[in-house]
């Protein structure tokens, strides 16, 4: 039986509204079962193993720092400093947004965490200053991404135990990709608001002291990624251990500021342990997915079709490029990080491209996916958060399409800025 009924049978269940974790497992049963050659028992087989890797321990512990850190009152702290630092710039609180996306990102990494939980503070501040609605959700839409990008990143942990890589080289990989994305955010919203596209009210700069005020009520906070970033630069722990660092010290933290009872502790738990239980579910289910294709040899069999149209290694990127963006409007975020490392893996060692690299397109891919219709995650909870229609979000968005693309053409053309941290302190 030709491996295309595999992908037939997913595409009608996700047509169906099957769940995407249901929807792969289904459809590989389903596959083998008409094939006969081998037994669909080999589904059940390949579903706990696939879970048994030490860095996925990672994935439960950010998650749960950062909802601890979103309920201990740091998250305000770091509006009110970001706020005290950029607001006077034109487009005030757009700016605002992103600089406090890019340090809660060393927190949570988890795009939807920060546009539902830091996303309904920058909105509501938006709203008071006059701000569109369908702006503010598109802004707080556009910074979440940086979220997965700037380490910890729970889809970079799933992406090195599929990948096979070092999992502290893909965190520093990410860090000057996620800081560029923020730049060029603020740099479209800069542009917007000086052609007079989105209309903004004028904020006054704020004085030294303030900056000074909001800065020590936000340190506590800023120490967080701090921490991440400086264990793996100095070598001392492993992005598992230092995650459980974190959720003790956002447990301090919560203490301290009087935020964090028994009720609100629990509270993280439990979403944590629903975010967690969707999660592996999802990882599971797509080992006996990828199973079936390596068995059949489908990856082998996609790179030598692709080497045998060309074997120019930018324009296999950019085709990579293209068929990600379009898949990724139809396929849930981490199904296709799931389904594309063992599919695309055979074709990048042919055309020598380094795991780490192509991990962090894959992920800036999967980001923008994310925020397209009609299957973008963070397109409906930016649309319940903000109650916005389809439409009007959409369209406030739009502007934020082609920087978040300049980005991705740019790590794809120029590897070294993903692979220049992890090099240095490789080396």
């Amino acid at each position: 039986m030709s491996i295309m009924v595999l992908f037939i049978l997913l595409a009608i269940l996700v047509m169906l509204e099957v769940p995407v974790a249901f929807s792969m497992t289904l459809s590989a049963i389903l596959f083998l079962a008409f094939d006969g050659t081998v037994s669909p028992q080999i589904v059940v087989q390949r579903l706990a193993p696939s879970l048994d890797s030490f860095p996925l321990l990672a994935v439960p512990m950010f998650i749960l720092a950062g909802n601890l850190l979103n309920n201990s009152g740091i998250t305000e702290r770091i509006f009110a400093f970001a706020l005290s630092v950029v607001g006077h710039i034109r487009g005030s609180l757009a700016h605002v947004n992103v600089l406090a996306s890019i340090i809660f990102s060393g927190m949570s990494g988890v795009a939807t965490a920060d546009a539902a939980g830091l996303g309904k503070i920058e909105m509501q501040a938006m709203e008071r200053e006059g701000f569109d609605r369908g702006f503010s959700a598109a802004v707080t839409g556009a910074s979440s991404i940086i979220g997965p990008i700037i380490p910890p990143s729970t889809i970079m942990v799933i992406y090195a135990v599929s990948a096979g890589t070092s999992l502290s080289a893909m965190f520093l990989a990410g860090v000057i990709p996620g800081l560029l994305m923020g730049v060029v955010l603020m740099g479209t919203i800069y542009f917007l608001c000086v052609a007079k596209v989105v209309k903004v009210p004028a904020r006054p700069r704020a004085e030294l002291a303030h900056i000074w005020k909001t800065f020590v009520a936000a340190f506590p906070g800023l120490l967080a990624p701090l921490v991440l970033v400086g264990g793996l630069l100095a070598g001392i722990a492993t992005p598992t251990e230092l995650s459980a660092i974190i959720v003790v010290y956002a447990i301090f933290l919560g203490i301290i500021y009087r935020k964090l009872n028994i009720g609100i502790l629990w509270e993280c738990m439990v979403d944590t342990i629903i975010t967690c239980g969707v999660i592996v579910f999802v990882f599971a289910a797509a080992s006996p997915f990828a199973w079936i294709l390596a068995y059949w040899d489908f990856p082998q069999q996609l790179a030598d079709t692709m080497m045998s149209l060309t074997s120019n290694k930018l324009l296999i990127l950019v085709i990579l490029n293209l068929g990600l963006l379009f898949f990724g409007c139809f396929i849930e975020t981490g199904a296709l990080l799931l389904i594309s490392v063992p599919v695309l893996a055979p074709l990048l060692l042919q055309i020598n491209v380094d795991p780490v690299h192509f991990g962090i397109i894959l992920i800036i891919n999967l980001m923008v996916g994310a925020n397209t219709p009609p299957f973008g995650v963070i397109l409906f909870v930016m649309m319940d958060v903000a109650k916005v229609s389809f439409s009007q979000y959409l369209k406030a968005f739009m502007p934020f399409y082609l920087p978040q693309l300049a980005i991705l053409l740019l790590i794809t053309f120029l590897p070294g800025i993903c692979l220049w941290l992890p090099s240095i302190i490789g080396g």
